[in-house]
C-alpha cells in the first residue's frame, strides 16, 4: 500500500471532553463520536501551556516544531514567537518527502512560516480571533509574501468558509502524490455566535461541578480580556449562556467535519487516510471562576486527540500522559517519514498500538506574559506525576500553591497542598518541576524549597 494521506483537523478553544462520546452527554457531535469509535482517543493529551495570553500562538508553535514550549519560539527582527529558523516545521518535513501539502484556515504563527510548510491553500487567515461573519483571508500565494492588500472578507460564517475548502480539495486532488490537508477551524473560539439551528437552551444546561463565582485568589491574569467577557462574580445563568453558546460552535463544527468525512469517503484512497482531530488548547467556562484558558487547570490544558485510519485501533482509548507536540513524530512515523532532528516529541505510536500502556511519567506546564522572565510578574507552573497535580503561583512576589488528586478530584476542586501529611509529596513534586524546568529552559528560577 502507498504512503497514507493525512487530514489533519484542528479547532480553537475546544476543551478535551466536550464532545458527547467521551463523557459529555449535553453536546450533541454525532460526527466526532463516530470518530471517536473509528480511531483511538487519548484521553491525556496536554499542551505545555503557553508564553502568551493568546494561548493558541505557543500552543501551535509547539505542534508545527514537535518542540517544548520555551524551544518552540524566539523574538528575531522584532517578531514576537517567530519559529525558530532551524526548527523543521510538521508541514515542511512531509512536504520535503513527497507530499502535497495544502494549508486552511487559521495560521496565528508567522507568514513566513506558512511560505516554508504549504505548497498550495485557501481561506487564509492570518490571525488570531475575528467575528466569525467577518473573517479576513488570503488565497494561496505562492511568493509567500501574503500582502496586506490582497487579503479580503470571506463570503461565509468561518466553519463554512474553511470547511468548504477542504471539502473542495478533497473532492478535486487527483495528484499522485499522498496529501497532507490541514484544516484549522476558528471555532469555537468567541465571539460565539452559532447559527440558529445549533443553538442551545441555556436553561437546559447543567452548571459545572467545579463552577465558582470568582477565582478564590489572584492568579495574575483575572483581568486579561478572555475574563472580562462576563461579569464578576458569575452567575450560574451567566454560565449556561457561555456554555449553550460554545456547545452551538462545537455542533457546528461537529456538522462540517461529517461532511469533510463524507467526502473523503467518497475517495477511492479513504481508507489510506489518517484523520486527526484535536484543539490548541481547552477553556474554562465558568470552572474555577474563570472564563478563558489563561491558567493550568485540566479544563484548559486538555485537549481532544483522535486518530484514525490504517495501522491505527478502532474504537480505543489510551490514558498515557502525552503532549499535543507528540504530534510530529507520530505522523513521520505513520508515513515513514525521516523525523527531523530538530523534533523534541516522543511518538505516540507505541502507545496507540498498544505496545506501552504509558507514554510520559510527567507532564509540566508554563504560563506566563512573554518568552523571558523579568523580576517580578505573574508566573504559573504545574506538574503533574501519576495521579498528582502541582500548580505553583508567582503573583507579583505573592506564592500560592495547590495540590490535586485528580484520580479522587478530577475537578480540581479540593487544595490538599496545606496539608502536613502531604508535605513530603509537595517536596517530590516541586524536584520533579524543577527537573522539567531544567530540561525544557524554563527561564524561570524562584526556588523550589
Amino acid at each position: 500500500m502507498s504512503r497514507p494521506n493525512i487530514i489533519f483537523i484542528i479547532a480553537d478553544d475546544h476543551r478535551y471532553n466536550a464532545i458527547n462520546a467521551l463523557g459529555n452527554a449535553e453536546v450533541r457531535t454525532p460526527n466526532l463520536d463516530q470518530l471517536v469509535r473509528r480511531g483511538t482517543t487519548l484521553t491525556h493529551a496536554y499542551i505545555m501551556g503557553s508564553t502568551s495570553p493568546a494561548v493558541c500562538m505557543p500552543s501551535r508553535a509547539m505542534l508545527l516544531t514537535g518542540r517544548s514550549l520555551f524551544h518552540s519560539a524566539e523574538t528575531r527582527n522584532e517578531t514576537p514567537y517567530a519559529l525558530p529558523e532551524h526548527a523543521r516545521l510538521l508541514p515542511e518535513v512531509l512536504r520535503e518527502h513527497g507530499f502535497m501539502t495544502y494549508g486552511i484556515g487559521k495560521w496565528h504563527n508567522p507568514k513566513s512560516a506558512y511560505a516554508r510548510s504549504f505548497e498550495g491553500g485557501a481561506n487564509i487567515f492570518f490571525g488570531g480571533m475575528s467575528d466569525h461573519h467577518q473573517v479576513p483571508v488570503q488565497d494561496y500565494d505562492p511568493s509567500g509574501l501574503y500582502l496586506q492588500e490582497r487579503q479580503y472578507i470571506g463570503d461565509k460564517f468561518s466553519t463554512e468558509l474553511f470547511g468548504d475548502a477542504a471539502i473542495d480539495f478533497l473532492q478535486s486532488y487527483d495528484g499522485d502524490r499522498p496529501f497532507f490537508l490541514y484544516v484549522a477551524f476558528t471555532a469555537p473560539h468567541d465571539p460565539r455566535t452559532p447559527p440558529p439551528e445549533f443553538l442551545y437552551d441555556p436553561a437546559q444546561l447543567s452548571i459545572p461541578e467545579n463552577f465558582l463565582p470568582e477565582h478564590p485568589f489572584d492568579n495574575g491574569e483575572l483581568q486579561i480580556r478572555d475574563e472580562l467577557l462576563a461579569p464578576t462574580p458569575r452567575t450560574p445563568s451567566t454560565i449556561q449562556q457561555h456554555i449553550a453558546d460554545y456547545y452551538g460552535m462545537i455542533s457546528h463544527l461537529d456538522d462540517k467535519v461529517g461532511q469533510i468525512m463524507r467526502a473523503l469517503n467518497s475517495r477511492d484512497d479513504a481508507d489510506n487516510t489518517i484523520v486527526v482531530y484535536t484543539a490548541d488548547h481547552g477553556l474554562a467556562l465558568g470552572q474555577h471562576g474563570l472564563l478563558g484558558k489563561q491558567n493550568l487547570y485540566d479544563h484548559s490544558l486538555r485537549i481532544p486527540l483522535i486518530l484514525c485510519g490504517p495501522g491505527i485501533p478502532s474504537n480505543v482509548r489510551r490514558d498515557g500522559l502525552c503532549y499535543l507536540y507528540d504530534l510530529l513524530p507520530t505522523l513521520c512515523e505513520l508515513t515513514d517519514t525521516p523525523i527531523p532532528s530538530s523534533n523534541e516529541g516522543l511518538s505516540l505510536l507505541p502507545l496507540i498500538t498498544g505496545l506501552k500502556s504509558t507514554h510520559r511519567d510527567s507532564i509540566f506546564a508554563a504560563y506566563q506574559s512573554g518568552l523571558t522572565v523579568p523580576a517580578e510578574g505573574q508566573y504559573q507552573r504545574m506538574v503533574r506525576s501519576g495521579p498528582y497535580k502541582l500548580i505553583e503561583y508567582f503573583i507579583n512576589g505573592a506564592r500560592q500553591t495547590q495540590l490535586f488528586d485528580l484520580h479522587t478530584d478530577p475537578l480540581e476542586r479540593t487544595n490538599l497542598a496545606a496539608a502536613p501529611q502531604h508535605a513530603p509529596l509537595v517536596k517530590q513534586l516541586r524536584r520533579k518541576m524543577a527537573a522539567w524546568q531544567s530540561q525544557v529552559d524554563d527561564p524561570l528560577h524562584l526556588g523550589w524549597d
